[in-house]
């Protein structure tokens, strides 16, 4: 990834991901998987078990749809800076540590099996998952390249 992330960039990444997850859960995923993710069922589940707090479907989708677009270009980028891997691997990396947290751990929370029976549903959150934070990755990668000056080589170098 480029040595200078700007603000811009980055949001910009993370806003392409989490839309293109979006996209992906409600259009793509019904065709090929038959079930439609609905993560927002997860925060609202969690915010029950949690805390004890009823949250309406659409605030659950809005809190999951910014934790996306925000936390987890943040943690491509920090998995990018730490490990210094090219940005598919990070973004592989960090979609598949999502999808495992996610399907392994917090969905147990909330009293589902783990990974949900690796069923339907888990595999279409693992191709949804690696591909958004894989997508987050890449736009860094070419927001950044983009932002550079082109460099002129001296003729007389």
């Amino acid at each position: 990834m480029p040595a200078c992330i700007t603000a811009r960039n980055f949001l910009i990444a993370g806003l392409s991901g989490q839309i293109a997850f979006e996209v992906y859960a409600w259009l793509i995923s019904p065709m090929v998987f038959g079930v439609t993710l609905q993560p927002a069922n997860l925060v609202v589940a969690l915010a029950q078990t949690a805390f004890g707090l009823s949250l309406p479907y659409w605030l659950g989708f809005i809190l999951h749809f910014a934790i996306g677009a925000l936390a987890f270009p943040a943690l491509v980028l920090l998995a990018h800076l730490i490990t210094r891997a090219g940005p598919v691997v990070s973004g592989v990396g960090v979609g598949l540590g999502l999808w495992f947290v996610a399907q392994g751990f917090l969905a147990q929370v909330v009293g589902r099996t783990f990974m949900m029976g690796f069923g339907s549903y888990t595999q279409s959150s693992f191709v949804a998952h690696v591909g958004m934070t894989t997508l987050m990755a890449f736009i860094m990668l070419k927001a950044g390249t983009a932002d550079r000056p082109a460099t002129v080589a001296s003729p007389t170098g």
